[in-house]
């Protein structure tokens, strides 16, 4: 397995648009693999729209690849995301990572827009089978109980011939769903134990399904400090965890030294994952630069050529 480690975006934590690209160019010069952000739409935190920043890094850079982690496709009409992904794709020479998921059934998105999250799962089905064969096909024409397309097609089509089509979710529909269609498995909140489980099911229906999924391409994600647990905005991230999940937050966190991290890393690996987003922490710029620094001089050369 290769072991790629990128760092990834939830709410947006910079003070200012300049500070966030200083950072991307951090990223560029010291070897992360890629940059992944959070997709929300609704929010009294500020997040950035997910496919507009892909369009922004496509353009700001020339080695780092980025993906959606991940898109909420139930939410998201699939011509318009199929037709953003591939125009992405085709003007950055084949380096978006589009990664999707149902949404979760808590995101404010559902109610203050009148809908409901029964049913996503199916409207999700239907929009990833639309985005792969519109990437695919000169024509798609589809009669689903969501949506009906006849004749549709779109230029350019992804220049990456091989475009991954990354699947959110650990629920067995979500797994049946990443066996059906998918090229890769992002986990969501699962720690080591609860990843290694969910990969061995994700192996075995692929493999009913007559297809085949890279053992490299499964991934999961987590905060990371360098430091102590009351540094930073660490208590505040780990109580609005807890209060979110009702679950020991420290599953979702790599705490202490540069070992420290690696550690954690080395603790999925085992499980099987091979992917990773890490999400810096820091109250200021300066801060979340600092442990992005770290990180680029303590952490990745150990996985370097892995």
């Amino acid at each position: 397995m290769a072991i790629g480690i990128g760092l990834g975006m939830a709410e947006f934590p910079f003070s200012s648009a300049k500070a966030f690209w200083k950072w991307v160019e951090m990223c560029e010069a010291g070897g992360i693999d890629s940059i992944w952000q959070t997709d929300r739409l609704v929010s009294r935190v500020p997040f950035l729209e997910t496919m507009s920043t892909m369009a922004a890094l496509a353009g700001a850079t020339d080695r780092l690849k980025f993906g959606m982690n991940v898109a909420s496709v139930a939410l998201r009409d699939p011509l318009l995301l199929a037709k953003q992904c591939a125009t992405v794709d085709f003007l950055s020479d084949g380096r978006i990572l589009p990664a999707f998921g149902v949404g979760s059934p808590v995101a404010a998105d559902w109610p203050a827009t009148g809908r409901s999250p029964q049913g996503s799962g199916k409207i999700a089905d239907e929009a990833l089978d639309l985005i792969a064969a519109l990437w695919t096909q000169e024509k798609v024409t589809y009669q689903g109980e969501h949506f009906q397309y006849t004749d549709a097609t779109i230029a350019p089509r992804p220049v990456n011939k091989n475009i991954p089509l990354w699947i959110g979710g650990s629920s067995k529909v979500a797994i049946r769903r990443t066996a059906r269609i998918g090229t890769g498995w992002q986990a969501g909140a699962e720690s080591p134990a609860q990843v290694a489980p969910v990969i061995e099911a994700i192996k075995a229906a692929v493999k009913e399904n007559g297809r085949r999924i890279d053992d490299d391409h499964y991934g999961t994600g987590f905060y990371f400090r360098f430091g102590g647990w009351e540094d930073g905005p660490l208590p505040y991230l780990v109580k609005n965890i807890q209060q979110r999940t009702g679950r020991d937050p420290k599953y979702a966190f790599a705490v202490g030294t540069g070992a420290d991290i690696c550690a954690r890393i080395e603790e999925y690996i085992a499980a099987g994952v091979s992917k990773f987003v890490l999400r810096p922490t820091g109250s200021s710029d300066q801060e979340l630069m600092d442990q992005t620094q770290r990180l680029i001089e303590e952490v990745i050369p150990a996985f370097a050529g892995r």
